[in-house]
């Protein structure tokens, strides 16, 4: 005659999780009369479920009688073992509950240069918004030209960029942030410095050695340095301060940018009425990316500072 097989508990389900704390009630209980009670069920629907568990695991767990509730050597195992069980899931439950509480992961931003100055300051306060609902969360920062930004983003080492909005790339989405406007700037030192713009000429102006940045700019804006006869040119905007407070060239600045230079009396804008232009700027993502948690925390910051 054939060895009958061992029984073997191909899965753990739902409906063995509930009979194993039923079986761990009666247990610390010290039988079925005593876990009436705790369980809110009679002791025939106790003594049922707990045969459907010996059925399910093939093992006889106790002892029950005349002579009293008594776990068996298996039963002791299994009690054993249910223990460690149901101490993994509720593990697994209290780190699974707490991502939803705490973020994890890293947020890499880009940044188009000096946009710390400007007064609005969304960034710096989306920024401190994610440090107070991610405190462990590492925050990188890359200062770089507009484009590098944008494809920084398009192949994912920067979740998140803000850059002035020229024309939308393919597969990339824009929400704006604020305009910002510039104005053209000569520095103390500079032939046109010291002359009101009402006897300023609008062909003077035109034939001062001026900069022209390298970074994309809307086709509105392009017209302003097409008519300026440029004679340098700067990747930034850190660049383009440099070139004109050396009192030698005249060019577009953010006024935001500008402001402390014009404070302390070392520059001046030329003509600001009708030499200025706004641009956009706005937070580029990823249009086709995947769930992140905190790349989603700090844009729900960004909107919460409009």
């Amino acid at each position: 005659m054939p060895a009958a097989r061992p029984h073997t508990l191909a899965q753990v389900s739902d409906f063995d999780v509930r009979l194993l704390k039923l079986f761990r009630s009666v247990v610390e209980c010290g039988g079925f009369a005593a876990a009436e009670g705790a369980l809110g069920i009679g002791r025939s629907a106790i003594s049922q479920q707990m045969a459907d568990l010996e059925q399910r695991l093939g093992l006889r767990l106790c002892q029950r009688g005349r002579a009293g509730f008594a776990l068996t050597e298996e039963g002791r195992e299994v009690y054993q073992a249910t223990l460690q069980l149901l101490a993994a899931l509720e593990s697994f439950r209290t780190e699974v509950n707490g991502l939803h509480q705490q973020l994890r992961g890293e947020l890499n931003i880009g940044l188009t240069d000096n946009l710390v100055t400007v007064p609005h300051m969304r960034i710096t306060h989306a920024l401190a918004r994610l440090k107070e609902l991610g405190p462990q969360v590492p925050i990188n920062i890359r200062m770089t030209t507009p484009g590098e930004v944008e494809q920084g983003v398009l192949d994912g080492s920067l979740q998140v960029g803000v850059v002035p909005q020229v024309g939308a790339l393919s597969g990339l989405d824009y929400r704006p942030l604020y305009d910002e406007r510039a104005l053209l700037y000569c520095a103390v030192g500079h032939p046109l410095f010291l002359i009101e713009d009402a006897q300023l000429e609008d062909a003077r102006l035109d034939s001062q050695d001026a900069i022209a940045p390298t970074f994309r700019l809307p086709a509105e804006v392009q017209g302003h340095y097409q008519r300026l006869n440029c004679t340098a040119s700067a990747s930034d905007r850190e660049g383009m301060a440099f070139l004109i407070l050396t009192g030698r060239y005249i060019g577009y600045l953010p006024d935001h940018y500008a402001a402390a230079w014009v404070q302390q009396g070392r520059l001046r804008a030329l003509k600001a009425e009708t030499r200025s232009y706004a641009i956009t700027l706005a937070a580029v993502t990823r249009r086709e990316r995947r769930p992140h948690r905190v790349l989603e925390a700090f844009l729900r910051a960004l909107e919460e500072t409009a």
